[in-house]
């Protein structure tokens, strides 16, 4: 069963930093895209990032500078490094497979990520 499984969310304080990862299972991703979004209690969805297959990143304006993602070098495994964190992005962090020769689209069930100020 194809899956993806989000792991390295936690408790930090404002100015810390986090590493999310994100495995895929069950399927080769190879030729997907990777986008991160997060949802906070009482807000809408918001899109963080994306990672095509190529390496290439963009980033909401939110966390634009702050957050990097990373696709690891022949392993199905994506990071998401998030530094400067803010009490603002507290929320559930989730990662979907997408792009146009994904064979598979899966999105995870999220790992909670909570910043005290």
């Amino acid at each position: 069963q194809a899956q993806l499984v989000e792991s390295g969310g936690g408790l930090v304080q404002s100015g810390g930093a986090l590493r999310l990862s994100c495995t895929a299972h069950g399927f080769n991703p190879d030729r997907c895209a990777l986008e991160w979004y997060r949802k906070a209690a009482g807000k809408d969805p918001e899109w963080v990032s994306k990672i095509d297959t190529v390496g290439l990143a963009d980033y909401g304006d939110a966390v634009k500078g702050r957050f990097t993602a990373q696709k690891v070098k022949d392993a199905d495994t994506w990071y998401l490094h998030m530094n400067n964190l803010k009490p603002d992005d507290t929320a559930m962090y989730s990662c979907r497979t997408g792009g146009r020769y994904c064979p598979t689209f899966v999105r995870g069930q999220g790992t909670q990520v909570t910043v005290s100020s």
